[in-house]
């Protein structure tokens, strides 16, 4: 808990600026304000505003970190400006002075204000985020149990402030990609027993080239989000679904790769690289690298692997007869796998869903 008696302290705000329409370059402007350590960096931006520049453009709402219109970078990181303290945010900054700029991964309509309807929201509806069910209807309510709309509950804590679009390292390379909030808001109806299209919404971010499997697991937007959400887990939830549940082979050979990287890892210890483009091209074993469509793929990155052996990023040896790791630490590994399968169904544990790998001796 935030210490409230301390006396009020300045702090220096280096605050970045931009607007489009005056055609002038960013610049960081500086502002020092006054205010007890314990309030937020929105206060001091509002402060800053009121005293000193009323022209800083900064959007927010609530001040109460719920609707989540003050997203934006603070000392590089993607965080809300009502939700961090001054003295929390000085403490990281690399000169001492608090560094406020707008998110990343979206265009910049003045200061700090970033244009959310352009990214964020159109990818958001891109998922169809309401519920279908066109079936009978009951006389007063759906019945569904608490396991259900717990399992649920994670994804509807998002306040869509953006924070994970900013952060996406996928997005950085390919705007294109539906991103996090949006696929964490698909799986809000993906996981909801009411919902009638399951295996059509799944099939539709499946078969989508910047859908569910452009995702490469980077973590930046499980560290960005403030209120837990992990929304790269639940996109692994909805690949889970899609083909273990649903069975979906997708053309982008996302569900053939995720097969053939858990085979590799299994039958070796360790990821088998050179084995792992062949196989989610042409079939989960060592013959796939014959197919057509494997030959094709591994023509194509032929230059690169060159240029990893001339700069001895590559080994020839491992490319051709994978890792080997000692017997005992393999068999370890087998037994984790045994041990994984061997169970009847599938557990998933989420910020609501908590428990424990092993059951308690009677």
């Amino acid at each position: 808990m935030a210490e409230t008696h301390k006396p009020p302290e300045k702090f220096t705000l280096r605050m970045r600026r931009y607007d489009p329409e005056s055609g002038q370059a960013p610049y960081w402007d500086e502002h020092t304000i006054e205010l007890e350590p314990h309030r937020s960096v929105l206060e001091g931006i509002l402060q800053a505003k009121a005293e000193f520049d009323g022209s800083i453009g900064i959007r927010c709402s609530c001040r109460a970190a719920i609707c989540g219109s003050c997203g934006v970078r603070i000392n590089g990181e993607p965080g809300l400006a009502c939700h961090t303290h001054l003295d929390h945010a000085r403490a990281s900054a690399k000169d001492g002075a608090i560094e406020v700029e707008p998110m990343g991964n979206m265009p910049v309509i003045k200061d700090m204000i970033v244009d959310m309807d352009a990214v964020h929201w159109k990818k958001v509806q891109r998922v169809t985020p309401w519920l279908i069910n066109e079936g009978p209807q009951p006389e007063r309510e759906h019945i569904v149990s608490r396991e259900s709309m717990v399992d649920i509950t994670q994804t509807m804590a998002c306040i869509q402030c953006g924070a994970c679009v900013s952060d996406c390292l996928a997005m950085e390379v390919d705007p294109g990609f539906i991103g996090p909030a949006a696929l964490a808001k698909a799986y809000r109806f993906v996981g909801d027993p009411r919902d009638e299209e399951q295996r059509e919404r799944l099939l539709d971010l499946s078969e989508d080239p910047q859908g569910l499997y452009d995702c490469t697991h980077c973590f930046k937007c499980v560290e960005a989000c403030p209120k837990d959400v992990n929304p790269m887990g639940q996109i692994m939830r909805l690949r889970r679904i899609a083909g273990n549940d649903q069975h979906i082979v997708d053309r982008n050979n996302g569900e053939r790769h995720e097969q053939a990287f858990v085979t590799l890892v299994k039958d070796s210890g360790l990821l088998h690289e050179a084995e792992l483009l062949p196989r989610s091209y042409g079939g989960n074993s060592w013959f796939g690298k014959f197919h057509p469509a494997a030959g094709k793929e591994l023509l194509s990155s032929l230059p690169v692997a060159i240029r990893g052996v001339m700069k001895r990023k590559m080994s020839i040896k491992i490319a051709l007869f994978g890792h080997k790791i000692p017997k005992q630490d393999l068999d370890a590994v087998k037994k984790i796998y045994a041990k994984i399968e061997s169970k009847p169904e599938r557990y998933e544990l989420n910020l609501y869903v908590s428990g424990e790998d092993e059951e308690e001796a009677a």
